[in-house]
């Protein structure tokens, strides 16, 4: 059966989570506009750094600091390529954290499609409902 668009977009946002490198949750995250997909992320280390599936997690405060999030490495690739993400959809596999709201909203994101509510940030959805940006929950597993 033909999916409809989110879970098309979905579907590649789990695929795109299988590069991730950091254990503690494979995150991925497509940006697509108009149909078309903009850019991709998943989690892992800055570039030429080592990944937690290499040397394990960097935690400070019970958080892995090693890994740069999907949504954020999404971001950072359309900055590379001089890629507008305004007005775009993020498809992430979980709900972003609220840094990666405040990244999203600043990139012009109006639409958030997810699947797993990893963590509900109650500051993270107020930016959210702030913004005026649509956020819908798939219940999407691959």
């Amino acid at each position: 059966m033909r999916p409809d668009w989110d879970t098309y977009f979905m579907k590649i946002a789990f695929a795109v989570s299988e590069r991730s490198t950091c254990d503690r949750a494979f995150v991925g995250c497509v940006l697509v506009h108009e149909k078309q997909i903009l850019t991709t992320g998943f989690n892992g280390s800055p570039a030429g750094q080592d990944h937690c599936d290499q040397v394990g997690h960097l935690l400070v405060d019970g958080h892995c600091i090693r890994t740069i999030h999907a949504e954020t490495n999404a971001i950072i690739q359309a900055a590379l390529h001089g890629i507008s993400t305004r007005n775009a959809t993020a498809y992430v596999t979980h709900l972003p954290c609220v840094h990666c709201t405040k990244a999203l909203i600043n990139a012009g994101i109006r639409r958030i499609v997810y699947s797993i509510a990893y963590r509900e940030d109650e500051i993270a959805a107020d930016f959210l409902k702030a913004a005026n940006i649509d956020t819908t929950r798939l219940d999407y597993h691959p």
